[in-house]
């Protein structure tokens, strides 16, 4: 079953204390003493409580949308909103704050309007006058009249909206996964890349399709990535740095529309999760042999790290292999793979590459790059490749043979996904730490 990517309340929210591009300083506050501020600053707290509600969730949602779309991130600021009414809403640092508003904040901070068949925090634009959205002075004759914050709220976002209540508190960790994606990449943060790219297509017609988007970093979605950077003034070298992963992020909240009124909205179907984004006691699987599979690798390098069994079963000894890791790095030490320990574990395992003794050079080849290999690949990796699949292929019918020739076409691929049904893995065509372990093996046994 696909897990969902859907909004949590951060913990805090960095505020500009200005326009977006004036010089004025950003301030770090906690999410509900936010909210706080802003409802102290926008409304009455003399108002009928279903109206200072019924406000308070529209200024909860419009914040989250800001926080959950990126909006100003994603354009390069590093605050998530401004104190600026011109943009945002009112925020007032060091005011004081009504003692009925701080209570009704610390009961409602992590409830928040969407609409339904939507995932995203809904863009609740509000004025005090006649606007699109909801009339904060019209809030109150509505309470007066016995209207409840929700049927306010219907009054003016309309029927189709729902309250999501008591959402989850975490830390706001920005989108941007902390490394540059490239070919051979994989993961949730591909499969991300692939769909905004796919939907970003429908407005530009020139950014090719990537069909059948899988997750793992391959020729067409390198084709799409290169053709965006173009059409966006972005150095065309196919990498997913920062910079293009915030413009592609900016220009799919344009078009979906995400952080308007009237907005295109997120479906539940388009922020499931393919790839789990954190490992832990428990789990099992593809991505439970991968982690151990470096792991186990690091170990053998590393007296300091446990040496563990490539099952794919999450137990008690992968657990102590992870603490002993975090602990080695400087990491949160909580057995948990998130992406911070999983990116210093792929950064560790490609300096053990980088710097192999003289003693084992010899057996480099065999070793798996720290990439997956897959349609587009060329260069020494795919020749070796090739190599030990040309001998599996002259040893088994099943397998065809292969040209050395490093370049990773359909001919590769199939030999590839022959390897795979044999050996009982998914038939991707995609060479992970898995799949090559499997093709060395094999390539031993008939060498």
């Amino acid at each position: 079953m696909a897990v969902a990517d859907t909004p949590t309340i951060p913990e805090f929210i960095t505020v500009h204390l200005g326009p977006p591009d004036s010089s004025a300083r950003n301030i770090r506050v906690s999410f509900p003493d936010y909210i706080k501020n802003v409802a102290s600053s926008e409304i009455y707290p003399t108002w009928p409580e279903n109206a200072i509600r019924a406000n308070i969730y529209a200024q909860i949602s419009y914040a989250l949308n800001r926080v959950y779309t990126e909006y100003y991130r994603s354009r390069g600021y590093d605050f998530d909103i401004t104190s600026s009414t011109q943009y945002d809403q009112a925020f007032v640092n060091g005011r004081d704050i009504f003692s009925n508003i701080s209570r009704i904040v610390d009961e409602i901070f992590n409830d928040y309007i969407v609409k339904q068949g939507q995932v995203q925090p809904f863009f609740a634009q509000y004025c005090a006058g006649s606007c699109p959205g909801l009339s904060q002075w019209g809030t109150v004759p509505l309470a007066q009249q016995g209207y409840t914050p929700y049927r306010i709220l219907q009054n003016y976002y309309g029927n189709d909206i729902n309250l999501v209540q008591n959402a989850p508190v975490k830390s706001n960790i920005p989108s941007y996964p902390g490394i540059p994606l490239r070919l051979g990449s994989a993961g949730e943060d591909v499969s991300d890349i692939q769909r905004q790219l796919n939907r970003i297509a429908r407005n530009y017609p020139s950014i090719p399709k990537i069909n059948n988007p899988s997750g793992i970093f391959e020729e067409s979605t390198l084709a799409a990535v290169r053709k965006f950077q173009s059409i966006f003034n972005l150095a065309q070298d196919g990498i997913v740095g920062k910079e293009t992963w915030y413009k592609i992020k900016y220009i799919y909240n344009a078009v979906k529309g995400l952080s308007e009124l009237y907005s295109e909205g997120l479906t539940l179907s388009e922020v499931e999760r393919q790839f789990a984004k954190v490992l832990r006691r428990g789990d099992r699987g593809v991505p439970v042999r991968t982690l151990q599979y470096y792991l186990a690798f690091l170990g053998f390098f590393n007296p300091k790290l446990p040496q563990i069994s490539v099952d794919g079963i999450f137990g008690q000894e992968t657990y102590d292999a992870v603490l002993t890791f975090q602990r080695l790095y400087n990491l949160d030490i909580d057995g948990i793979v998130g992406r911070s320990t999983w990116n210093a574990i792929q950064r560790a395992y490609e300096g053990v590459l980088n710097s192999l003794p003289p003693s084992y050079k010899s057996y480099s080849n065999l070793i798996y790059p720290g990439y997956f290999v897959t349609t587009g690949a060329q260069g020494d990796v795919v020749r070796q490749l090739q190599r030990y699949l040309r001998v599996i292929g002259q040893n088994n019918p099943s397998v065809p043979v292969v040209s050395v020739d490093g370049q990773y076409g359909s001919r590769t691929r199939a030999a590839v996904e022959a390897v795979q049904r044999l050996n009982g893995l998914e038939p991707t065509g995609q060479v992970g730490p898995i799949t090559w372990n499997t093709i060395v093996d094999l390539y031993d046994d008939y060498a």
